[in-house]
């Protein structure tokens, strides 16, 4: 996108919504003047229709805090008895993450579903927008160990993706006839695994976990009809 911005939890401000015809039958409008689908963000992924909301992350997530600190470190083993004679990796306590695999996209909305019903016999236009501000949040399950920031720049670096993303979009779609198109506005996230865990002095490790989370790589839409 070329905009990064601080990352952090998302701080919804204000949603609003133009209709044609929100609430009420939509006004319609000869087909041959229908305008095209278009949105200001223009990835074809926009448009595309689906027949359900978006589906949510199976796993138990939490959001990254808004500074993106490092955790801060839970303990360390008892030294080994041989320990003069132990292997050693280095002062202090290591923290350590190593991303594995990326999966498929999640749509994570901000602000409430936007709908329009069409109550002609014809097609009917339906423009919405949405004006939130705010900070593009990462979530992910327990056990890092290192920061957010440490985990998504190593993300980015193995797998060529810019995990940032901006607030701030309006689209236009046909709604067909007797029919609701629902939007949602929101962040698509990237859902990535890694293994984290901490390195000790005498090479020791804590337990060594898979993380999953899911990183924001663009804003847009989810529409879907009923």
């Amino acid at each position: 996108m070329g905009i990064r911005i601080t990352r952090g939890v998302i701080v919804p401000a204000l949603a609003l919504v133009a209709l044609t015809g929100a609430a009420v039958p939509a006004a319609a409008m000869p087909q041959d003047t229908m305008p095209t689908i278009s949105t200001t963000s223009g990835p074809e992924e926009d448009t595309l229709v689906h027949t359900e909301p978006p589906a949510e992350p199976e796993e138990e997530i939490t959001d990254a805090p808004e500074d993106n600190t490092e955790p801060e470190p839970t303990g360390k083993p008892t030294p080994p008895a041989d320990w003069p004679d132990a292997e050693y990796c280095g002062p202090g306590t290591t923290n350590v993450y190593t991303p594995k695999t990326q999966g498929k996209k999640y749509h994570k909305g901000v602000g409430p579903v936007l709908s329009n019903y069409n109550g002609t016999s014809r097609t009917a236009k339906s423009t919405f927008t949405s004006e939130v501000t705010g900070e593009v949040g990462v979530s992910y399950t327990s056990g890092l160990t290192v920061g957010v920031n440490v985990m998504l720049a190593k993300l980015e670096g193995k797998f060529d993706v810019n995990l940032s993303a901006k607030l701030g979009n309006t689209i236009a779609f046909n709604t067909p006839a007797k029919k609701t198109t629902n939007a949602k506005y929101g962040v698509y996230r990237l859902k990535h695994t890694g293994v984290s865990y901490k390195m000790y002095s005498n090479c020791t490790t804590s337990p060594k976990k898979t993380i999953t989370s899911y990183s924001p790589y663009r804003v847009g839409w989810y529409l879907w009809e009923e």
